[in-house]
Parts: C-alpha cells; sequence; structure tokens
C-alpha cells in the first residue's frame, strides 16, 4: 500500500527566520528572543535621543533592570549547580566578554581625540580611561557633577562608561549576595532562591529609598551614585526569580507587550530624565521592559514579540552593547568639529551609520575572533588571558601618556611665569590704555596656550575656596599684616577670578587681602537659585560663616559683585543690598563689581575651531543695555558701584586674546595671567572709591 506525504507550505525568508528564533527558544528556555530586541530598542533610544534631542531616554536603566535580570538568574543556577559560588570563573567570563571590546572602544576614543578633539580635553580623556578601564567611571563623573570649575568643560567622549562601571560594582557586589545566600541556604535551611529574592528586595528597598532621598537633595551626584541605582538591578533579580511563578494567558500578554513597548518609546519624550533619575521615577522604563519580558514570545503576527524578534532588530540586539559604547564619542567628535549642541538630521544620520558600522566591526572582532579563541581554550586562564591582552596595554599606554603630558604641563606652567613677566611681549590689559604699546607689540603665540588653559586663580591651589557643595568659609590671608589697609574679596567664582588683579594691587599698594570664596555661591541673604538642595543648604551656611568672619575682621574694603550676568539676561538681586546694609552697619565701604559677560560657548574650544579673530563675543550677548544697578531702592552710602568691563571687552566685544594674553579660560571665567595684568586699573578704581 503506497503512502503519500502531504505537500510542506513553502516559508517566506521572513517566516523562515521567525520560525528559526522560536526553535532556538523552545531548544534553550534559557534563551529569550523578545530581550535581545528589547536591548535593541533601548540602544537605539540611547543614541536617537542622544543625537538628536540631547536629552536622556531611559534606555540605560533598561540595560541595568537587564543586567540584573540575567546575573541574577545567572549566579543562582551556578550556585544551585555547583554547591557554591564560583568566583573566578564567572569573572573571567565576564572579563572575556566585555573587556576587549570596551579596549576597542577605548583605544579608538583615545585616537580620536588626539586627532579631533582639543588638548585642553586630553588630560579628561586620560583620566576618564583609566577610570572606565577600571570600573570606577561614574565616581569621577559624580565629583566632576558637583565640580562648579568642571562644569564649563566639555562632554567627555567616554562619560557613557559610568553606566558599565556602576554594572562592574554589582558583579563583585552580586557575587557577595550570592554567597551569603548559599550560607543562608546551608545553615538556615532556606530555599537558595528564595535568599537570593529576599537579599534582593533588602537591597532595593535600602537602595531605592536612598535614591529617592539623594535625588531630592543632590540629584547630580545621586544620577552616576551605585548606591542610589542598585535598585534598578536588584528589581531585575527579584523579576528574575518571580518571573517562572507569573504566568499569564496570551490574551492578557499581547497588549501587555504592546504597552510596555509604547511606555518605554514614551519614557525620555515625556521625563527629563536627567534631571528627574534615578528616583522612583526610573521605575516607568523599569516596567515597561518588565512589562515586555512578561508579555514573551507569543509567535502571534500581531504581538509586540514579532517586531523585537525580526531579524534585523535582533541583529541590532546582538550589536547593542558595541553601538551603546561608539555612539557617543563618535557624537561627540562630531559635535565639536561642528561646533554644535545638537546633530542636524542629516549629521545625526551619519553619526548613528558610523556608530552602527563601528559596532558591527567590534563584535565581530570580539564575538568572532575573541569568542572562538575562547572556545579553542577553554578555562578561567585563558578568558583572562584575552581580556588582558586588549586592557593591560591600553592601561600601559593610557598611564604613559598621562605622565608624559602632565610633565609637560608642569613644564609650560613654569614656562608660562616666565613669559608672563616679559610685559613687553605680554602686556595684556596695558595695551588698552596705551594705544603706542599697542601699536608697538610684536606678534607671538598667547598665552597661557591651550594645552594649558585651566590658568587658576592661587585661591584654588591654596585651598582658600569652598567648592560647589563645602559649607566652610575658608579666609585667607596675602600681604602684609601689619597694612594700613585691608581688602576683602566675598563671593562665588565670578568674584574669585578677579583675585590676580586685586593681588597684584595689594602688593603694589601695600594692602592686606582676604580672600572668602565658594564656587556656586554669592555673598546674598537669598536662599541660592539651584536644583540642588545639599548645595543650596551650603551657600546658606557658607554665607552665614562670612558673616560672622567679616564681623570680627572689620575689612576696610569688600569686594563684591553688585550683578549676574547669564545666557538669559543680566540682573540684580535684593539679598546683595541686604549684605551691604549689614556692612554699613559696621562702617565697612563695599565696591560693587558689575558682573563680566559671559561668552556663547567657551573659549578654548571655538579657539580649536577657529581663528582668534572669529571667537570674539558681543557684551550684548548677557549683558543689559542699561547698567541694572540702577534697579537697586535704599542703597546705602557704604556702597560704590565699579566696572572693569573696558579693560576685558573693549568697544562693546570680548576678544579672545588682548596683549598676546587669552582672556578667558572657558565661557564666564578670567584666566590669571589676563587678571593679573588687570591689576594698575583695580587699584585705581580701589583708589577712587575709598580715598586712599
Amino acid at each position: 500500500m503506497a503512502t503519500t506525504t502531504a505537500p510542506t507550505p513553502a516559508r517566506t525568508p521572513a517566516r523562515a527566520g521567525h520560525r528559526a528564533v522560536l526553535d532556538r527558544a523552545v531548544l534553550n528556555p534559557g534563551f529569550r528572543p523578545e530581550v535581545e530586541g528589547l536591548r535593541a530598542v533601548a540602544v537605539l533610544l540611547v543614541a536617537v535621543y542622544h543625537i538628536w534631542f540631547n536629552r536622556v531616554s531611559g534606555g540605560v536603566d533598561v540595560f541595568l533592570f537587564l543586567t540584573g535580570f540575567f546575573i541574577t538568574g545567572s549566579l543562582t543556577r551556578s550556585v544551585e549547580r555547583s554547591g557554591g559560588v564560583r568566583a573566578s570563573h564567572f569573572l573571567s567570563r565576564l572579563a572575556h566578554r566585555l573587556l576587549p571590546a570596551a579596549a576597542v572602544v577605548m583605544a579608538g576614543t583615545l585616537a580620536a581625540s588626539y586627532l579631533w578633539l582639543p588638548k585642553s580635553r586630553w588630560p579628561a580623556v586620560f583620566e576618564e580611561t583609566v577610570a572606565s578601564l577600571l570600573y570606577y567611571e561614574n565616581w569621577a563623573l559624580a565629583g566632576k557633577a558637583v565640580d562648579y570649575l568642571a562644569r564649563d568643560a566639555g562632554p567627555s567622549p567616554l562619560q557613557h562608561f559610568w553606566s558599565l562601571s556602576i554594572q562592574g560594582q554589582f558583579y563583585l557586589l552580586w557575587l557577595a549576595l550570592a554567597a551569603f545566600a548559599a550560607l543562608l541556604a546551608r545553615t538556615r535551611g532556606v530555599r537558595l532562591r528564595e535568599a537570593v529574592f529576599l537579599l534582593c528586595a533588602m537591597v532595593f528597598a535600602v537602595s531605592l529609598t536612598y535614591s529617592v532621598v539623594t535625588t531630592d537633595t543632590r540629584q547630580a551626584w545621586a544620577y552616576f551614585d551605585t548606591g542610589a541605582r542598585l535598585w534598578e538591578l536588584a528589581l531585575g533579580g527579584m523579576f528574575a526569580l518571580a518571573l517562572p511563578y507569573l504566568r499569564l494567558p496570551v490574551g492578557i500578554r499581547v497588549p501587555l507587550g504592546w504597552f510596555g513597548l509604547a511606555a518605554l518609546l514614551s519614557c525620555g519624550a515625556l521625563l527629563d530624565v536627567s534631571t528627574l533619575f534615578p528616583g522612583a521615577i526610573a521605575l516607568w522604563p523599569l516596567a515597561a521592559a518588565a512589562c515586555v519580558i512578561l508579555a514573551g514570545t507569543t509567535g502571534l503576527p500581531y504581538a509586540a514579540d514579532r517586531l523585537l524578534t525580526w531579524r534585523p532588530v535582533m541583529r541590532l540586539g546582538a550589536w547593542s552593547y558595541a553601538l551603546y559604547l561608539w555612539h557617543w564619542p563618535v557624537l561627540v567628535v562630531y559635535l565639536h568639529r561642528t561646533g554644535r549642541d545638537t546633530a542636524t538630521l542629516a549629521g545625526g544620520a551619519a553619526v548613528l551609520a558610523a556608530a552602527l558600522v563601528l559596532a558591527a566591526a567590534t563584535t565581530w572582532l570580539v564575538d568572532g575572533r575573541v569568542a572562538a579563541f575562547a572556545k579553542r581554550r577553554p578555562g578561567r586562564r585563558w578568558s583572562l588571558a584575552a581580556a588582558a591582552a586588549f586592557a593591560v596595554p591600553l592601561l600601559a599606554v593610557t598611564l604613559a601618556a598621562q605622565h608624559v603630558y602632565l610633565q609637560r604641563n608642569e613644564s609650560a606652567a613654569a614656562h608660562l611665569a616666565e613669559l608672563a613677566a616679559d610685559r613687553e611681549t605680554y602686556p595684556g590689559a596695558a595695551v588698552l590704555a596705551d594705544p603706542a604699546l599697542a601699536a608697538g607689540l610684536e606678534e607671538a603665540p598667547f598665552i597661557p596656550p591651550l594645552e594649558n588653559v585651566q590658568d587658576m586663580p592661587l585661591i584654588y591651589a591654596d585651598g582658600c575656596d569652598a567648592g560647589l557643595s563645602g559649607s566652610e568659609a575658608t579666609p585667607c590671608f596675602y600681604g602684609d599684616e601689619d597694612a594700613a589697609h585691608t581688602v576683602a574679596i566675598v563671593g562665588g567664582s565670578r568674584i574669585g577670578h578677579w583675585f590676580p588683579a586685586f593681588h597684584g594691587a595689594a602688593e603694589h599698594a601695600g594692602w592686606r587681602l582676604v580672600s572668602l570664596t565658594k564656587s556656586g555661591c554669592q555673598f546674598s541673604t537669598e536662599a541660592p537659585r539651584n536644583d540642588d538642595a545639599e548645595e543650596a543648604a551650603s551657600c546658606v551656611e557658607w554665607n552665614e560663616q562670612v558673616v560672622d568672619i567679616l564681623d570680627e575682621l572689620r575689612p576696610d574694603l569688600v569686594v563684591t559683585l553688585s550683578t549676574r550676568a547669564f545666557l538669559e539676561g543680566e540682573g540684580t538681586y535684593p539679598g546683595f543690598a541686604d549684605r551691604w546694609r549689614t556692612l554699613d552697619e559696621w562702617g565697612v565701604q563695599v565696591l560693587a563689581l558689575r558682573d563680566l559677560p559671559r561668552l556663547e560657548e567657551p573659549l578654548p574650544e571655538c579657539l580649536e575651531r577657529h581663528g582668534v579673530e572669529e571667537c570674539a563675543t558681543p557684551v550684548s550677548l548677557t549683558r543689559a543695555a542699561e547698567d541694572p544697578t540702577s534697579e537697586y531702592t535704599d542703597v546705602p552710602s557704604n556702597v560704590s558701584f565699579g566696572d572693569l568691563v573696558e579693560y576685558v571687552c573693549p568697544d562693546g566685544t570680548c576678544p579672545a586674546v588682548i596683549g598676546n594674553i587669552l582672556t578667558f579660560r572657558d565661557h564666564s571665567h578670567l584666566t590669571a595671567t589676563y587678571a593679573a595684568t588687570l591689576a594698575p586699573y583695580v587699584e585705581d578704581l580701589v583708589r577712587e572709591v575709598t580715598g586712599w
């Protein structure tokens, strides 16, 4: 009896590819194809929001959640199989999976920085390469986030490694957590998964509480703080352990998948993630990711997982790690070279395309060649050797380059002092008052050079400034203790940058000079206009201490600001006048200086792209047409208003270089070298208002 077989319907390539994905999921229950697609969506959100919108999307939070999800599950299964934590095996596998790709990107970033970024950014790139390789980049950035003087620096091409650093620290913490859970399981008769879940829940509760509090008081710090982010990873771990018990019918899973995808896509558009996270609001993208995973792979043509398991999306998911690594340095170089804050449509497409090509090549190199090497030579030693072959040479080269750069900078700083003493070649502001000097000025390279542009007043090296988050007022004294007159300069960094001018004037005139400064804080009775509650509180405390110090010191003259100039405009502050009235009660004179204009962009970066002539900024960009000090009412008789803008921005324009000296070190602070040339004009002004 003959038998016949019904013909099998031919599969289209798309259906065949989707069927292969489903077959792989059946054969390997640990493989979740929709998660690979979720990675693709998350990395695209990160890249698109960075490139075209200069915003944060919440995609990084999804990566943290997924890291907790997979690592917790992996460690738990490993302990169940072996009875203990195989730390060396776990870490060696992670090292050969993560370090080679990261090292390739860092090496490429170092090369790109050398070729296309300003020399003024090189020290930060060296520092952050080391920090990223050693997985503490988040702490380096947390420190910079609360460093007022570092806020004007351009974006680092490696700052996105902060999230990878948190993950690296998480791996070590979770090894300890898994080991403790195994100990509880052996000694207390607790089921391992219950112990791991309980410990994850404890970390989640403590970290989330800390995150909410810290985000409310020190959001800039909390954003990079491992303690404020651990709850996101712990939640992923809890979800991994609970997922086998969360079984939903397909009728619920289909809309749940689309809901999760829609919530994730809308997060960055509806929330200002960079200023709100990582508080409780970060549950939004995490819950969205959980919904997608809970929906799972249905195989239905109208379900979200059909999109997420589409072959191109899956391929992008495989490239997601490398794409995350590459998109930011490519974008930073593009923005610097074009002088833009955000990319154009075409420029952004080029950035994304370049990042995709580099990601594909890096994935091929690492997942293809390095993974193949590891398979041929299995074992912890070979895995570590593969990772070390990429990371160790890069670390050595970076440290060597950093050392050479610092050595050159030290020599350049000593040479700068010699050049600055040559007033014929480097007269600075003197050319503005002496046409003959200006006419006979010989051409010379301006100082300080761009590689040594962080030309700071002495008060910072002497530890006199309280910093952005410090509250202790530290008076520093210069000059003769027995001088007939004492001058105190009081306020934030925009009064601090006048220190070299007042220092020079005090030395010439024989005055005693006192410095009382705190970055980002004004000498005022008003609460600071600061989103960071801790910084604002520290400013209030600093002001109270300054008042006590001045009450005891009773200087002859206090120099402070009368206005504040921003890109949004220039204004006055009632709190300034309140302080002047207090000083008037003590018989202390006040010289209230009008704030200098700000530049549109950091001057060193402008000079790297353009010539000196193109980097002049009109005063009107940030200064009011009329002096706003006329707005003050009931000004006490001890106050004299002063304005030294003509010696920095003559004829209504702030030039990049005056008398062969660079005027600004960023977009709002004078270089110490140029400020020192203003000493004669400061002395004249002080004598004019005091009669000394």
